[in-house]
């Protein structure tokens, strides 16, 4: 139990600290958030946990497909802010584009026999 803990605590405090950084500069923030420190995490406590290193490839290279649909958040979010569209709605449109970039990806990748 106190192992569960320890996770949930390491992984909590990241977020926060992306967050706390993102306040004082964007830049850093950016640099902060970009780092694929859940996949790291989720490497971590996966092998930990299991000590299956097949496991951590294929999470691996699942995520790394399906990378290309997040990239759809990053562009509509911040085109909807800019163009004066409230924060909730942008967030909820470009949370929506990704989702059907999921989507598709997966269905395109199924074509080509990708399996995630």
């Amino acid at each position: 139990m106190w192992q569960y803990a320890a996770k949930v605590l390491v992984t909590v405090a990241l977020v926060i600290a992306v967050a706390e950084v993102g306040k004082r500069s964007s830049f850093w923030g950016a640099i902060l958030a970009s780092l694929p420190i859940t996949s790291l995490l989720a490497f971590i406590w996966l092998y930990t946990g299991t000590g299956d290193t097949e496991s951590v490839a294929r999470l691996s290279r699942s995520i790394f497909w399906l990378v290309l649909a997040s990239l759809p958040l990053f562009v509509v979010l911040p085109t909807l802010l800019r163009r004066g569209v409230a924060f909730w709605s942008a967030l909820g449109i470009a949370c929506l584009a990704s989702v059907v970039a999921y989507f598709c990806l997966v269905y395109v990748l199924g074509r080509f026999h990708v399996r995630l």
